[in-house]
């Protein structure tokens, strides 16, 4: 089997096509917690462009995603939360016309992304029919209800957090940072995940992302928030 582990940013970085103008990228994260952060800090040091970005929020500082944002790299967000009580960069581009916005219920977003890694085309919910989410969308009555179709999302490349990796990129998680880490992680051509730890082998039973999944991991060390004071 090979092995994926990888001891730098430049190694995790290098010789990979996904890595590009133009790119989808899936960044992972709930707040703080989960977020790939010395992946993102990576992807915005050398200089890529045009992005578009899947995340849960569209960032929350001078760091990460926020960084990303603050310097152009971003062309459009897919988002379900779009502003943040103490950060104003990207509605100040948004409001400007400098970056594109599509809002997506947070149980949806989860469900594209999961449809995306499992090959599963668009489906069929009840959320967010009757709002300006669903204009345009195509639509469908089941058993005198009506629903949205929504397609899935794939993306050029997944960043992903996880607790522990080991060789062959099995993930496990911690808690509520696993969040959106599992189904992006299945839903890009290329995934790259840290992790904070890295063992020869994860107990199978352990496994909550497959190895198969993942191309490159790599170990970073703490604190893993900006609010303990990364960077």
């Amino acid at each position: 089997m090979i092995d994926k582990r990888r001891d730098n940013i430049a190694e995790m970085l290098s010789d990979c096509p996904d890595i590009k103008d133009g790119a989808t990228v899936l960044v992972s994260g709930f707040g703080d917690a989960g977020v790939a952060v010395r992946l993102l800090q990576g992807i915005c040091d050398i200089g890529v462009e045009e992005l578009t970005i899947v995340s849960n929020g569209a960032g929350g500082g001078d760091y990460g995603l926020g960084a990303l944002i603050k310097r152009g790299r971003v062309r459009k967000m897919l988002c379900t939360f779009p502003r943040s009580s103490n950060y104003t960069i990207f509605e100040d581009l948004y409001v400007e016309g400098k970056i594109e916005l599509e809002t997506v219920p947070q149980g949806t977003l989860a469900e594209r992304l999961r449809a995306g890694g499992a090959g599963i085309p668009a489906f069929y919910t009840a959320t967010a029919y009757g709002t300006p989410l669903a204009e345009g969308k195509e639509t469908r009555e089941f058993e005198g209800r009506t629903y949205v179709m929504e397609r899935a999302i794939k993306a050029d490349l997944a960043l992903i957090h996880a607790a522990k990796a080991d060789r062959w990129g099995n993930l496990t998680y911690s808690k509520t940072a696993r969040n959106f880490n599992p189904p992006m992680a299945m839903a890009g051509n290329t995934t790259l995940a840290e992790a904070r730890e890295i063992v020869d082998m994860i107990d199978p039973e352990e496994v909550v992302t497959p190895g198969i999944f993942v191309d490159r991991v790599m170990k970073v060390d703490g604190p893993f928030l900006w609010s303990e004071g990364g960077k």
